[in-house]
Order: structure tokens, then C-alpha cells, then sequence
């Protein structure tokens, strides 16, 4: 089963390159997805629910393809019976499923809850399940994938899974890395799949290779490196060698650290609004691989993180993980519009408070 998007894309300044192949590849985890009807501390006998797939891999790979990237998944599925409607649904969504393996293990799964707010109650299934098989072994199936594909997508969370997880996601990144491919890197702290020390070990370990490391603040920040200041999160970031950082912090705002940008070394960016949010659910993840789509196909960072943003805002109109994956000339509309309003400079600078407020959502990924 395969299935590719559009590969255009416009030349731009800090365009990755990379030699034939997929313009991204996303190592991880696909899920199944149980959403509820109602809050899960309220949840009785009846209570309705509805069965989706996501996981963070699944939503970035699928942001990627509708941002314009032939991109495919390297995930390890299971055999049981929702391993077909799963591939099928990602292969609906355009992301290649070829290389995606398989083990004789269930699929892990999670439970969520209706969401506007971004305070999300998720219970998981994980322990044991197909994803957490993930290996050196598979990636090194996958080699030549990854030594030809222009940029990779991964993150903390797969690192999380397993031993054997972990050791997969530093090989994948260092593979892609003396590549001369680019690295997107999520740390996304689970407390509930790992512990402060392993999580930042694995952070540093991954940093030096990443091109852009996408992160929360206050949530990520104060496990891994210390901190619920976001510009001082992003410093710390990019000290242990991440080359651009964007740093989520609240609802409205995101903060974007390469190095460039004055003394401060950072810039706050306002996210635009969405009028009419549903679901806050892997909002980070289409953050993150429509940013990698854009630089893959050779947008400048401040291009890609421009759509990256309006992708992440209108993917709330959805329910779950992939619910909406906007198409590119959405984004792409919404991006034009929101770099046409007239903007304050002092919110722009670390430290200080955005304007009037606005209907957003926390870009947080699954």
C-alpha cells in the first residue's frame, strides 16, 4: 500500500537537501485512537465513543504529505484485527505504508476526551504492544531509506516505547545526520512512559543532530532542562546543540530560536486564530511535519514555521489525531492572511505578553 502527495515546493534560504527518495520519512508509532463522548472521570457504562488512528507519528506524517512531501512512515504495526483499517487509514491520508512492519502483537491504543482547552485526559495501552518492537534491526532495514530521504521526523516519545525504541530512534537520527539529511525532534515528555533522567539523556544525545527541535513550555521545558521560561528553555536547547528551537508557550504563541534573531536569539511568533476549535489533539504533531514538509521541499525556516503555524491552528477543527489535516492551500491562505495583520513589536520580544485575546489552542502533540 503507498501513497505520495505533491512535491512542489518554492526555493527558498535554509532549503534542506538530500539526494532521491522521500522528501520525509516519520519513525514511530501509530495508535489507535478511542475518543469519548464525554470526560473520562465521567465516563460510565454507555458512554459513546467513536475508533480513529493517530499517534504522533501518524498525525506528522499526514501533515507532512498534505503540506506537499512524498513522505512515508517506518513503524512496526501489529496483526490483529485493526491492523487493516489502520494502514488503510494512513494510506487514505497519503502517507506511504511500504515499509511499515509487521509483529504478532496488538496495536497500542489510547483513550481520550473531547478537548478545547488543551487540558486533555488520556488513558494509554502501550506495554508490549507491536509499536514498542521498534529496533536497530528495522532501521537498519530501512537504511537506504534513510540515508536518501531529505529529512526524518522522530521523537521522545517513540525513544519512550522500549530499550530497543530508543536505541532505534539514536541510530535513525544519527543515519540521517552523517546523511546530510535534516532532523525534526520532538522531546514530548510522558512522565507516564519514561523518567526525567532517561528522557534527558536521550534529549542529549538527539540535540546535537537536530535541525529543529520542536518543544513545549511549560510541560517539556521544566522536565527536561529546567526551566517554565520559554526563551530561557529554547537557550538550553539549542546549548546542547539543536540549531533552530521553537518553543510553545501557551495557547497564542510559539517562541523561534536559531540564532538569528538579535541578541535575544529568539523571537515570539502569535499563532493565528482559530474561530472555531473542536479538538486540540496532535495540533503539535502537524506543527512539526508540516515545518520538516516545507524545509524538505525548501522553504526558509521562517517560511516553514509560518505554515507550520496555520497548519497546527486549523487542524483543531477535527476530532483526534488526524480528524483535520488542512490541505496546503488552506494553510497557505491562512499563513498569507496572518503575515498581512499588522502585528505590536513589543510582543514580539521575549518576556513580554501578547495583545488582545485571541481564540487558539495549544499546539501539543499526542
Amino acid at each position: 500500500m503507498t501513497g505520495t502527495g505533491n512535491t512542489t515546493g518554492a526555493a527558498g534560504a535554509g532549503a534542506v537537501t538530500g539526494a532521491g527518495g522521500y522528501d520525509v520519512l516519520v519513525l514511530g508509532e501509530v495508535l489507535v485512537e478511542i475518543h469519548a463522548d464525554t470526560a473520562l472521570r465521567d465516563a460510565a457504562d454507555g458512554t459513546p465513543a467513536r475508533i480513529s488512528y493517530s499517534g504522533d507519528a501518524l498525525n506528522a506524517a499526514a501533515a507532512a504529505v498534505a503540506a506537499g512531501a512524498r513522505t512515508a512512515l517506518l513503524a512496526v504495526v501489529g496483526e490483529d484485527e485493526l491492523s487493516a483499517p489502520l494502514l488503510a487509514r494512513a494510506t487514505e491520508l497519503g502517507v506511504d505504508v511500504s515499509h511499515v512492519r509487521r509483529s504478532p502483537r496488538p496495536n497500542g491504543a489510547y483513550l481520550l476526551s473531547a478537548d478545547t482547552e488543551g487540558d486533555r485526559d488520556f488513558v494509554y495501552w502501550r506495554t508490549g504492544s507491536a509499536g514498542s518492537t521498534l529496533s536497530v534491526e528495522h532501521v537498519e532495514s530501512w537504511r537506504d531509506l534513510l540515508t536518501g530521504c531529505k529529512a526524518l521526523i522522530t521523537s521522545g516519545i517513540t525513544g519512550a516505547l522500549s530499550p530497543s525504541s530508543r536505541d532505534a530512534v539514536l541510530a535513525a537520527a544519527q543515519t540521517v545526520h552523517e546523511s546530510g539529511g535534516h532532523l525534526s525532534y520532538d522531546p514530548n515528555f510522558r512522565s507516564r512512559l519514561t523518567g526525567r533522567g532517561e528522557a534527558r539523556e536521550l534529549l542529549a544525545r538527539v540535540a546535537p543532530l537536530a535541525g529543529l527541535l520542536k518543544t513545549s513550555c511549560p510541560a517539556d521545558a521544566l522536565a527536561l532542562v529546567d526551566t517554565a521560561d520559554p526563551a530561557e528553555a529554547a537557550a538550553r536547547y539549542r546549548a546542547l546543540g539543536a540549531r533552530s528551537v521553537v518553543v510553545t508557550a501557551g495557547a497564542d504563541r510559539l517562541l523561534l530560536a536559531d540564532g538569528t534573531a538579535g541578541d535575544a536569539g529568539a523571537v515570539y511568533l502569535p499563532v493565528p486564530a482559530n474561530p472555531d476549535p473542536v479538538d486540540a489533539t496532535g495540533a503539535g504533531d502537524c506543527f512539526t511535519g508540516t515545518a520538516t514538509a516545507r524545509l524538505a521541499l525548501g522553504d526558509s525556516l521562517a517560511e516553514a514555521v509560518g505554515y507550520a503555524m496555520a497548519a497546527a491552528s486549523l487542524s483543531v477543527s477535527g476530532r483526534g489525531g488526524t480528524g483535520h489535516v488542512p490541505a496546503f492551500t488552506a494553510t497557505a491562505t491562512l499563513a498569507a492572511a496572518h503575515r498581512a495583520r499588522p502585528q505590536n513589536g513589543p510582543q514580539n520580544r521575549p518576556g513580554t505578553a501578547l495583545g488582545p485575546d485571541r481564540r487558539a489552542m495549544p499546539l501539543r502533540g499526542v
